[in-house]
């Protein structure tokens, strides 16, 4: 299906204009670099994986030895040159009119459908910056989509689907399975896979999923809107049919450094701490990732896995794969900055819009900055239903 792809691919490219123009902003290329190559979209977790790889079993040493990444090692002559592109619920409601009326705030665009649920715009800027981000953790897990050991999936759910383009990349994947994708804003495209769907949902609604009824749960970039996990969890290991797995992919938003070079009061890292203390008046807990593995592991699931990845903020790892990637994050958090603090700062802290411009300057600086090697963590953590 052709249609598909070139939503893929049109979000691809635009994920790696966004990454060029923040690349072109730092630094120009010396006449000899060439583009750097598009994260590959959509590849199994068999793909590329070594037999080791794939016989080992989760929750076994083997199966996270192989993914636990070292110490990253910094990149002596880092710089951006070459590093462009010349390409540039209580009812779930189906997609319809009602659902599709917006609510405009300090020029960003939210959604309608359980006003205030969640706390950051879904207007094109942001949704440009979401298939950036799937583009960056895919080329982060060297092209694969999931780590769960899936096999022959029959139903599939994406819970805050956002623009749908894992779902729609899971749906080329795996034809024969039904994929649907609950988010609070219809913003997913028209022209999808056959055999792939969206719905407008709150996740924290009571579930209308049929019990026993669903193959595969993945849950990514949630943790700065779901306020109840337990909750969540209990009711996606009753949807889930026994043998079914669940993966939750989070980022921690922390900056972490290894080896000393990130200096103190560093203000990205103030930033997700105001932002942390903001999302509180919101009934939010920005760190709760950190206890995903115990809170899947008390909802019942079995041989339950933690595999952790390090995301460098900026190109100074000298790994080019990571190189990318710190690239794709850095230019995240830049464009990002205004459009997600600017609810929670001005509702939760109150904060005045001059306050916030002023105090993100400071932070965009401290973007520009090379000679710190800061990271944040990201977890990936799956578990299984008892059969």
């Amino acid at each position: 299906m052709e249609k598909p792809a070139e939503t893929r691919d049109t979000a691809d490219t635009a994920a790696a204009a966004v990454v060029a123009k923040h690349a072109k902003d730092e630094a120009s290329p010396s006449p000899t670099s060439t583009p750097a190559k598009k994260p590959r979209i959509g590849s199994s977790p068999r793909a590329g994986s070594s037999p080791a790889e794939v016989a080992a079993s989760p929750g076994s040493a083997a199966f996270v030895a192989d993914l636990v990444p070292d110490e990253i090692e910094a990149d002596d002559a880092a710089s951006d040159a070459g590093y462009e592109s010349d390409s540039a619920s209580r009812a779930s409601t189906s997609i319809c009119s009602t659902v599709r009326d917006y609510e405009f705030e300090n020029n960003r665009r939210y959604h309608r459908f359980q006003e205030g649920r969640y706390q950051f715009p879904n207007d094109e800027p942001e949704q440009e910056r979401e298939d950036m981000k799937h583009a960056m953790i895919v080329h982060l897990c060297q092209g694969k989509l999931h780590y769960a050991p899936l096999e022959s999936p029959q139903k599939i759910l994406d819970v805050g689907t956002g623009t749908g383009i894992w779902a729609i990349d899971m749906g080329d994947e795996y034809p024969e399975a039904e994929i649907q994708g609950i988010d609070l804003s219809p913003i997913q495209p028209q022209w999808v896979p056959p055999n792939v769907s969206f719905m407008v949902d709150d996740a924290e609604a009571e579930w209308l999923i049929p019990p026993e009824s669903l193959d595969y749960i993945h849950i990514r970039h949630m943790t700065s809107s779901i306020r109840d996990w337990p909750t969540l969890l209990s009711r996606a290991y009753r949807a889930l049919k026994p043998g079914g797995w669940i993966e939750l992919q989070e980022l921690k938003f922390q900056v972490k450094c290894d080896d000393g070079t990130l200096r103190k009061g560093n203000m990205i890292q103030n930033f997700y701490e105001t932002m942390e203390s903001a999302l509180v008046h919101f009934n939010v807990d920005l760190l709760a990732m950190q206890h995903n593995k115990k809170n899947v592991t008390e909802a019942g699931f079995v041989d339950v896995t933690e595999i952790p990845f390090k995301i460098p903020i900026g190109t100074w790892p000298k790994d080019p794969r990571l190189k990318m990637v710190g690239l794709y994050n850095r230019s995240m958090i830049h464009d990002a900055l205004y459009g997600v603090a600017v609810r929670p700062f001005t509702r939760g802290l109150k904060w005045t819009l001059e306050e916030l411009e002023v105090y993100l300057v400071d932070v965009r600086k401290e973007l520009t900055d090379g000679s710190q090697h800061g990271y944040m963590p990201f977890n990936i953590v799956i578990g299984q239903k008892p059969r």
